[in-house]
């Protein structure tokens, strides 16, 4: 296998026509790679977006071929899929006002500009659900938020408005069947591509602790932060910890390890309904 790509957090590699997805420990906050892995987090974000392509996949067609033909060193923690042609454009939803985009609604009153209704607090429900694309930018640098009319300019009008309209579909089905189990799904960031028949479809991972921000339903109150099951976590150490938010990032301490992998567990056994081993 050719290795084609080392990313933040998952590593491609070529094997034939098709694609080997290899999901690591590795995790990142402000757009750097942590020094410190998260045991088994690749094996946790592999497993739900598993289930989450299935969940989804009469909604949406996904690049899955095979969780099992894959390098046995790889074991659990790759995808075997088919090759995309990836649009460059970030697709985020937002149910809920959090992160940066709290932050440009404080600065702003919009989001990726879209007006909103004065007054907001932080982790405020929406009116509806929002699309709020980003740009795709290399390892080490930031996403900058674009507006539709951006996308527009850069994909074209058609594909603009499918991309929104996928994102969009994709969030709301997976908010609803996450609020069956408990879990509010505050924002999530999805991949897409063409395919060989050029069908645009969901690639890289799907609703994970990495590309979404989970808050348990029963503790939610908007006007400050929420418990979130996912690498907020370790954002909010990095925070409080001094760092500029440069590389080298610092070591993270043992007990802000265990404790973000518990959370990625429990939100992998509340929403699938399995123990994780």
């Amino acid at each position: 296998m050719e290795l084609l790509h080392s990313g933040k957090v998952r590593d491609v590699y070529a094997d034939g026509d098709d694609l080997i997805l290899v999901a690591s420990d590795r995790v990142s906050v402000y757009d750097v790679v942590l020094p410190t892995p998260i045991p088994e987090k690749g094996k946790l974000l592999t497993a739900l977006s598993l289930w989450w392509f299935d969940q989804l996949a009469e909604l949406v067609p996904n690049h899955v071929l095979s969780a099992t033909d894959v390098p046995p060193e790889f074991a659990g923690r790759a995808i075997r899929c088919r090759r995309l042609e990836m649009v460059p454009v970030e697709c985020v939803a937002r149910g809920y006002l959090v992160g940066g985009g709290f932050a440009e609604y404080q600065r702003t009153g919009t989001v990726s500009g879209i007006e909103l209704p004065r007054g907001m607090v932080e982790a405020a429900a929406l009116p509806e659900p929002i699309f709020t694309p980003s740009t795709k930018a290399p390892v080490g640098e930031h996403d900058q938020p674009m507006t539709f009319g951006e996308v527009v300019e850069k994909v074209g009008a058609e594909t603009a408005e499918r991309l929104r309209q996928i994102t969009l579909d994709v969030y709301r089905r997976g908010a609803e069947l996450a609020a069956d189990r408990g879990i509010l799904i505050a924002d999530t960031k999805i991949e897409l591509g063409w395919a060989a028949d050029g069908t645009l479809t969901v690639g890289d991972e799907l609703l994970t602790s990495d590309s979404s921000r989970f808050w348990p339903a029963e503790s939610y109150q908007p006007g400050r932060a929420q418990f979130s099951y996912d690498k907020q976590y370790v954002r909010d150490w990095a925070t409080r910890s001094g760092w500029d938010k440069q590389s080298p990032a610092p070591e993270v301490p043992g007990e802000v390890v265990d404790a973000t992998r518990a959370r990625y567990v429990d939100v992998y056994e509340k929403l699938t309904g399995e123990r994780w081993r």
